[in-house]
């Protein structure tokens, strides 16, 4: 992905400098001016590991080690509790291992998913002749 659809997210944590999370182009402007400084600082908040989500509460998975569980390398993301960008308020994000976000994440990403086909398939029919 281009440089210029990415924020770099530093870490203090072993093996994680200069992770970069996507957002999309479209989303990008969403995000607070300061989203690096934001997420950095609930990593901090969280000690680089996993604050756990619904699925799996105890989750404590490290930053830049190997995940408990998955074995692939922990990246640790930020998520938006109610899925909003604009709302950067310590109590509505939560530092989360990949397996975590994505879960969390899943009702939200397949609603959206289905919104977006149906907006292309909307525009597509505009079209048809």
């Amino acid at each position: 992905m281009p440089d210029s659809v990415r924020f770099t997210c530093s870490s203090a944590a072993a093996g994680a400098k200069g992770n970069s999370m996507p957002i999309r182009p479209e989303n990008r402007a969403r995000y607070p001016k300061d989203w690096k400084r934001i997420a950095d600082s609930i990593r901090e908040r969280a000690g680089q590991r996993c604050e756990g989500s619904p699925a799996y509460p105890d989750c404590r998975a490290p930053n830049g080690e190997p995940h408990p569980v998955t074995g692939s390398r922990v990246v640790l993301t930020v998520a938006h509790l109610d899925h909003t960008p604009e709302n950067c308020e310590p109590q509505n994000l939560k530092a989360m291992c990949q397996r975590c976000h994505l879960t969390y994440d899943a009702e939200h990403h397949k609603r959206t998913a289905y919104a977006t086909r149906m907006a292309a398939k909307n525009t597509a029919d505009l079209f048809a002749a």
